[in-house]
């Protein structure tokens, strides 16, 4: 035990090389070495399943490496509870078992996908996320906008009914294996194997069988029966927290992506999970109008449907609501979502109950729009100097 700590944390490069080439059992001990210091950063809390599997780390990843061999590996029972801030939502988490299998798995396959998913698709990618897709919406107009200075330009909001909710789970095996066979080219390899299993293992699991409910079956009442797990046809519906929840779910909508970009030939086109958009002159309306029930017709035929009562058409002059932010031509502010969060918790920190973090972390989000004028009134709300 203590030499395959030394080994995985030795700066002899050789050593290591010639541990991890000797066996490729040890090469995938070594990986999930790694997936586990990922998900031990990643948690946002400690729980017991946390501490009692670092205590044991060596045997449980040998359990887990020979589990994964073996290919017997198989979920654990999670736990669900309910949450009411900032809005009431469900809330699934796996056992650090199944965290860990999940950064091995996402670490194995991500940067094949990576090379195949369009520039503008912006979720669980290294280098892009809320703030890259942000500044895109924003370039998207801008490139819209210069190009046609006599049209009025416009920015088509579009989302899926309940995402998460009405994934098919055996279509996005289905997606999700068609990419691994393409990265593997054929070759039927031991690491292969394991993937394979592991991937229709997780995407497979029912998260309610078995599941643990923490707090009090109260407080699922309100909660609309398409914001539940515990509503949904067998077969139906993934886990929103999980990572690779977020990860295949960015590679199934892949289909959406291409569908409207080469299919359709749309070139400003953004998406982030099931949130996307298209900039068009006032020349295209009819066009798009058209193209959206083309969209929701390919859309129907992976088991999803849009969401019309999301789904607007906005000129870039009232300001274009994305990610939490609201874009203009000219400028990024704050949506009234991350104003009311930033202020609630500035007024928690005042009455002793907020952290420090906190009202860093808004700052750190808001230092990327102009909101300069948002943050003084709030301060001088709760009666902080603001004198930047």
């Amino acid at each position: 035990m203590d030499d395959f700590f030394e080994i995985i944390r030795s700066e002899d490069d050789a050593l290591a090389r010639e541990w991890l080439m000797a066996d490729e059992k040890n090469l995938l001990l070594a990986e999930l070495y790694i997936a586990e210091q990922q998900a031990r950063k990643g948690g946002k809390r400690k729980t017991r399943d946390t501490h009692a599997f670092e205590v044991s780390l060596y045997e449980n990843l040998l359990r887990l490496r020979d589990a994964l061999w073996r290919e017997e590996y198989t979920p654990l029972t999670g736990t669900a509870h309910v949450i009411f801030d900032p809005v009431q939502r469900e809330i699934f988490a796996a056992p650090y078992w199944d965290r860990v299998t999940q950064h091995w798995v996402v670490n194995n396959i991500d940067r094949w996908w990576d090379k195949r998913l369009i520039y503008d698709s912006y979720s669980c990618r290294v280098g892009k996320g809320t703030k890259f897709g942000v500044e895109r919406l924003r370039h998207h107009i801008l490139s819209v906008k210069l190009s046609n200075p006599t049209k009025r330009v416009f920015v088509v909001k579009l989302d899926i009914t309940g995402y998460f909710m009405h994934i098919k789970r055996e279509l996005m095996l289905a997606r999700v294996l068609w990419g691994l066979d393409r990265q593997f080219d054929g070759n039927k390899s031991k690491r292969y194997k394991m993937l394979k299993h592991a991937i229709t293992e997780i995407i497979l699991d029912d998260p309610i069988e078995g599941v643990r409910i923490e707090g009090s079956y109260e407080d699922w009442r309100n909660l609309p029966e398409d914001k539940s797990l515990f509503c949904q046809p067998e077969g139906q519906g993934m886990v929103i927290g999980n990572l690779t929840s977020q990860d295949f779910s960015n590679i199934y909508l892949d289909m959406l992506d291409r569908f409207v970009t080469l299919r359709l030939g749309w070139k400003h086109y953004g998406r982030y999970v099931d949130d996307f958009y298209l900039v068009v002159t006032e020349d295209e309306l009819s066009q798009v109008r058209r193209d959206i029930k083309a969209i929701d017709t390919f859309l129907n035929g992976i088991g999803l449907s849009l969401n019309r009562k999301k789904t607007r058409i906005i000129s870039i002059e009232e300001g274009v609501p994305f990610l939490g932010m609201v874009v203009k031509s000219g400028a990024i502010v704050p949506g009234k979502r991350i104003r009311n969060n930033f202020l609630n918790s500035a007024y928690k920190l005042v009455n002793g109950d907020g952290s420090v973090e906190s009202i860093v972390s808004y700052l750190g989000l808001l230092m990327h729009s102009n909101s300069i004028k948002m943050t003084s009134d709030i301060f001088e709300r709760v009666g902080w100097e603001y004198n930047w």
